[in-house]
């Protein structure tokens, strides 16, 4: 297992763009995307992270948000909705910016998470994200499925 408190993932819109070549439009990583992988993957490697965790992975994201200065009056008044205002980027954004820049670094590769969940959690402080990946074992297949006596 691995677990990892990185940067506040940067907004898919600042992390691709589009590019014409000819009759084809590409999509491609920015260059504050490739800052920003370059971060992670240095991030990775003084957390401890050496090699990437091979096949099947379970991803568990923590997101969140920078507090505000006035997190208390925003309580005050809403209670324990008092986060609802609070300016976040997307979940579904997050894990596919995140998910690219743990690639090769962390992971091999997005299309080995076989699990993903994500949280947006209070704001407790400076925005952060933090990643817990599990490795998951290759459930043996069924006996009977293979024709094989039980």
């Amino acid at each position: 297992m691995i677990v990892l408190t990185l940067p506040y993932p940067l907004s898919a819109n600042r992390y691709w763009r589009p590019v014409k070549l000819g009759a084809h439009i590409s999509i491609v990583p920015t260059k504050e995307a490739k800052a920003f992988r370059a971060d992670i993957a240095a991030r990775c490697r003084d957390q401890g992270v050496r090699v990437p965790l091979a096949g099947r992975v379970h991803i568990d994201v923590k997101l969140y948000p920078a507090r505000p200065q006035d997190w208390q009056r925003r309580m005050r008044v809403d209670g324990a909705a008092w986060d609802d205002t609070v300016r976040c980027i997307d979940i579904d954004n997050a894990n596919k910016v995140l998910l690219d820049a743990l690639k090769d670094v962390a992971i091999e590769d997005d299309k080995w998470v076989r699990r993903l969940t994500s949280e947006r959690m209070e704001p407790d402080g400076e925005a952060r994200v933090v990643v817990t990946i599990t490795s998951m074992p290759v459930a043996q297949p069924q006996a009977d499925l293979l024709g094989e006596a039980a």
